[in-house]
């Protein structure tokens, strides 16, 4: 009897799952959306090329019911943009965080079903003290989980953008000394193939699109530094607002730049290599020693146990 209250259980979630996931992710088919442009249209829209998420609307739909203060909300929104995202996508975020709070906690009890043993019903099992920790603690981590994946990708594109700053310095600098003016050095850093997909070119490419649309060009990039949330690049825009002020070499004033960020990043690899001694120590002393200590000195007191024995 449990057996077949277990089997229909699981086609039930089974099939609900399925119509949740083929609901958001089931697009139309292509004889549906040929019939769909062949009927006539009352009002002409402009299409978009990117198909319509309706699982991110979702998600934004159930994020914007969380109450949220204008200071949460801009943390959130600047995190997500130092992440790699847009302002946009702070509902959806909250979304995901509530949606992981309810399904986490789902899951526990399908697991007891296919784990009660001993005669043990599963209302019994259910309504223990211990699976209601162990749900409370899984909402508890679902609701968390977003939250540190976030600042994962945030700290993960700060390191990247921090360590592709000085060879973007010496290109600038090669383009500057060419004879470039600064708009279109920075705009030739964005061009190079080797920088297609670096965090930092396409934030520069967007300082650049936005001084191009009349944006005062310091500002643009006070607003790039903003963004990435990252300190050289803040130190960078002030040294290039500072040598626009003063009237200075620019190109000096982006070799000596760029000089102090490559020594700054050695002295992070050589601090990096000092502390690995101490990290290896705990697992040399708890792992690697006392199985070193068996294999070299087993054998020998076997053997004067069994002397002295």
């Amino acid at each position: 009897m449990l057996l077949i209250i277990t089997l229909v259980i699981f086609i039930a979630v089974a099939l609900i799952l399925w119509a949740i996931f083929y609901y958001f992710f089931a697009g139309k088919s292509a004889i549906q959306e040929r019939l769909a442009k062949l009927t006539p249209q009352p009002d002409i829209k402009i299409e978009r090329n990117e198909k319509e998420n309706r699982f991110g609307k979702t998600l934004g739909s159930l994020g914007s019911k969380v109450p949220l203060s204008p200071k949460e909300h801009s943390k959130y929104a600047k995190l997500l943009v130092a992440a790699g995202f847009r302002n946009e996508h702070v509902y959806p975020f909250l979304g995901s965080k509530i949606l992981l709070a309810i399904l986490l906690p789902l899951l526990y009890p399908l697991y007891l079903v296919f784990t009660t043993i001993h005669g043990e019903t599963f209302r019994e099992a259910l309504f223990k003290s211990q699976p209601i920790i162990v749900t409370v603690v899984l909402a508890i981590i679902g609701f968390l989980l977003p939250s540190y994946w976030l600042y994962y990708m945030k700290n993960k594109r700060q390191t990247q953008i921090f360590h592709t700053l000085p060879d973007i310095h010496d290109l600038l600098t090669v383009c500057v000394e060419a004879g470039l003016s600064l708009d279109a050095a920075l705009l030739r850093v964005t061009e190079t193939p080797q920088f297609a997909q670096d965090p930092l070119a396409q934030e520069i490419r967007i300082a650049t699109r936005e001084t191009r649309a009349g944006k005062p060009r310091m500002d643009a990039l006070k607003d790039m530094a903003e963004r990435t949330m990252v300190e050289d690049v803040k130190s960078f825009v002030i040294m290039l607002a500072q040598t626009e002020k003063f009237g200075t070499s620019l190109g000096k004033a982006l070799r000596v730049h760029a000089d102090a960020l490559r020594t700054k990043r050695r002295q992070l690899a050589e601090e990096a290599a000092a502390k690995t001694a101490i990290k290896l120590l705990f697992p040399l002393a708890f792992f690697v020693f006392p199985a070193l200590m068996v294999v070299m000195l087993g054998s020998a007191i076997v053997r004067i146990l069994s002397i002295f024995g």
